[in-house]
């Protein structure tokens, strides 16, 4: 059975998966989206996490039972473009359930952000969001936040 219209659509984002949970990125183009999430990937697994890149540059979302499902879109499944070098073949995640969403933008984020901030709607599906400056490092952020352990930095 298919979602309706109003609960999927096509984003420009990446998105990894790390344990059980996908973490989208969003941002600008040249923002950093597909260096962050393999360097996120490569952290991952570093600590002995399991992880992997769900889709780069677009990502098909749907909502699903109160969850948000993530995959790659068909005709790109699989590429990744890497600066300096272009498109490439690899290995892929079929879908991921986000639960973190990463704003990624040039500029610094608010030092304390406003509660509505540290939160997104996706197709439905209300989610936790990260505002963050390209660059910045995130693995132990995301896992935190996705924990628990980062609820009061996130929300306040």
């Amino acid at each position: 059975m298919t979602a309706p219209l109003a609960d999927r659509e096509t984003v420009h984002a990446g998105c990894i998966a790390i344990g059980e949970a996908g973490i989208l990125i969003r941002g600008a183009s040249g923002s950093g989206k597909s260096t962050m999430a393999r360097e996120m990937v490569r952290q991952a697994r570093a600590e002995g996490l399991f992880s992997g890149i769900v889709s780069d540059d677009r990502t098909r979302l749907e909502a699903a039972h109160g969850r948000l499902v993530a995959r790659p879109v068909t005709t790109i499944a699989g590429y990744r473009e890497v600066r300096g070098i272009g498109i490439v073949r690899a290995s892929f995640e079929a879908a991921a359930v986000i639960r973190l969403v990463i704003d990624l933008s040039e500029d610094a984020p608010e030092r304390h952000p406003e509660g509505a901030e540290s939160q997104v709607r996706l197709c439905g599906v209300l989610l936790r969001r990260i505002r963050a400056q390209t660059g910045a490092p995130l693995l132990d952020l995301a896992l935190g936040s996705l924990s628990g352990v980062y609820d009061a930095v996130v929300t306040l």
